[in-house]
């Protein structure tokens, strides 16, 4: 048990250092993975805030104008946010985390050159990798911020969380890209499964729907669970609801989540690192 802890320990070590050594070169591929995304497109970076802004329209127009059943929000000091300001709050950090289960989980295959040709450590696959689209989505915010102010509703002190909340958002996706880019070199099946349950993930987890509002009482503890549940509302109560993030127990049941990715993929990581070169 000793040894297996102190393997645990040496690997936790093994990838800070390679993180530390490699950090410039981290936020070099981070910029070109994005330019490598856009490249060639007449519009370029635009499509970053285009595709969103599209789907956004898309869900707004089906529950407001198709559906009819979204109603105005009203936060615990009264104020009136529309049902296309709290979509917008919510679904922002969703493209985030959709866009790591679709293509994260392929990133160290995509990037398997580095690892073969170059030497470059596996484990800052994953992390130049989120890091390139939690900048995007930084953008994102910036443009939620700015629909917020047109609507009536400028920052107030609520909205010094906001950093908190992208590091959170960050912090989270990288584990999570770790573990399940590791887990798609031992089974290239891995990346279709997870791909196959993005929409459900999408839908059990309130983005477009209130989760305060469920009425099945053994379904709450599950959506308390659930990170993706935790950063969209999370961000939701920066801009609407006006709740503090350490005034909530989802943010307890967040941060062990987060910590039990980490552990998974820093064993499968120490069980599998010797072969990736070979698997690749």
């Amino acid at each position: 048990m000793y040894n297996s802890l102190n393997q645990n320990k040496n690997v936790v070590s093994q990838i800070f250092g390679e993180h530390l050594f490699f950090r410039k070169q981290i936020f070099k591929l981070a910029i070109a993975n994005i330019q490598k995304t856009y490249h060639g497109a007449a519009l370029g970076w635009a499509w970053a805030l285009i595709q969103p802004c599209f789907t956004i329209f898309v869900y707004w127009f089906a529950f407001t104008i198709g559906l009819r059943g979204s109603r105005p929000v009203i936060n615990v000091y009264g104020e009136e946010f529309s049902y296309f300001l709290w979509l917008v709050a919510g679904i922002i950090p969703w493209f985030y985390l959709r866009e790591l289960l679709n293509t994260g989980t392929n990133c160290i295959r995509s990037y398997s050159y580095l690892v073969t040709k170059m030497s470059f450590p596996v484990s800052t696959i994953p992390t130049f990798f989120s890091l390139s689209k939690v900048i995007v989505n930084s953008f994102l915010q910036v443009l939620c911020i700015l629909l917020f102010c047109l609507a009536g509703h400028p920052p107030d002190i609520y909205f010094l969380q906001l950093p908190y909340y992208i590091l959170m958002l960050f912090i989270y996706g990288t584990g999570q890209t770790l573990l399940f880019s590791l887990l798609s070199i031992m089974s290239k099946d891995f990346s279709n499964l997870v791909r196959s349950f993005t929409m459900a993930i999408f839908w059990l987890s309130g983005i477009i729907w209130n989760v305060d509002n469920v009425k099945v009482e053994w379904l709450k503890p599950i959506l308390n669970i659930n990170p993706v549940t935790y950063l969209c509302n999370g961000f939701r109560n920066v801009y609407i609801n006006k709740i503090w993030f350490f005034d909530q127990k989802r943010t307890f049941y967040f941060l062990i989540v987060t910590l039990i990715i980490y552990t998974l993929a820093f064993l499968v990581y120490r069980k599998i690192r010797k072969d990736i070169p070979d698997v690749l």
